[in-house]
């Protein structure tokens, strides 16, 4: 485990919150010169606690469907498990790949523009390992809410995480190849500069800043963040699915467990369980006491719940490809 002090946790918070934003507004926020900033940053990246900068899209509105799939092993063996992972992540449709320790073994999210595309890829997966799936969950994700890492934080402030609040899903708007160009270069480098965007795509800086306003504007480009490797900081993933006696207080429980500082994401799909919730926290004593929480707060209504955790990523992309 990586030891930092509360200044490299700072400015990792400074970061998730907009890692687009300039190394003196940093400097200024987390009370510390320019030329500090830089180097606690490279020192950061050195030790991989930073794996890379961000942008997060919502690529509802970019007219794609994200499915979703949780896979449970049978008859498995580590050639054959490593073979199932290099299948999905060689795909170009899939955009996260990873495996849990915990209710399920392997998650897939895809991104498709037409259900059929999806069909006959899961026609060709079934030809080739249906032996090896016991159980098979699908969904669709129906929106996203991101929160800021105020775990990071000794003392945090919770109006901040409200206004912070990532809300993605939504109608599909209008975009041009340029717009998607722009998009798939801030996405994977969140800092790139725009003066660089505007010579790889032949263009000048004033209409790439038009764009990316008019992007922010859309909603399209919902925030930069950092990308940052939690288990290094000794922290631990556990998402929880829960179902509900009663979905009416959904609602009640989402704006109460928000303010944890552990929380990360709230997933909303269509055909799994009614209530996603992502945590890092110190470890498993204490992912349990935040549930227990919820049940004694809301008493009769949380029906059951699995959890996994511990995930290993094997894909991540932040932007479809055409």
């Amino acid at each position: 485990m990586e030891k930092i002090d509360l200044k490299d946790r700072k400015i990792l918070y400074e970061l998730d919150y907009d890692s687009r934003q300039s190394l003196s507004q940093i400097g200024k926020k987390v009370r510390l010169h320019k030329n500090v900033v830089i180097y606690r940053i490279k020192r950061l990246v050195e030790k991989g606690i930073i794996m890379d900068f961000y942008t997060v899209i919502d690529s509802f509105k970019l007219g794609y469907n994200s499915v979703r799939f949780y896979l449970d092993y049978r008859h498995i063996n580590p050639e054959i498990r490593k073979e199932i992972v290099d299948y999905f992540v060689k795909n170009r449709h899939t955009w996260w790949v990873g495996s849990f320790e915990g209710s399920y073994d392997l998650a897939v999210l895809m991104w498709v523009k037409e259900l059929h595309d999806f069909y006959v890829f899961w026609e060709e997966t079934l030809k080739r390992y249906r032996h090896y799936f016991q159980n098979m969950e699908f969904s669709n994700y129906a929106q996203l809410r991101l929160y800021r890492s105020s775990f990071l934080l000794d003392e945090y402030n919770k109006l901040d995480r409200e206004a912070y609040e990532i809300v993605g899903g939504g109608k599909k708007v209008e975009t041009d190849d340029l717009d998607f160009q722009i998009l798939t270069l801030l996405a994977s480098n969140a800092r790139i500069p725009t003066i660089e965007i505007a010579k790889k795509l032949n263009s000048t800086v004033d209409t790439i800043n038009n764009r990316i306003r008019k992007l922010r504007k859309l909603d399209v480009i919902q925030g930069y963040r950092v990308s940052i490797d939690y288990y290094k900081l000794g922290y631990r993933f556990f998402k929880a699915n829960i179902d509900l006696n009663d979905y009416m207080e959904r609602g009640r429980i989402i704006n109460y467990i928000k303010s944890d500082p552990h929380l990360i994401m709230i997933d909303k799909s269509i055909g799994y369980y009614d209530l996603e919730l992502d945590f890092w926290t110190e470890g498993i004593d204490q992912f349990h006491k935040i549930m227990d929480d919820l049940t004694i707060k809301f008493p009769g209504v949380i029906k059951s719940y699995i959890y996994v955790h511990d995930a290993i990523v094997h894909k991540m992309l932040y932007m479809p490809e055409e």
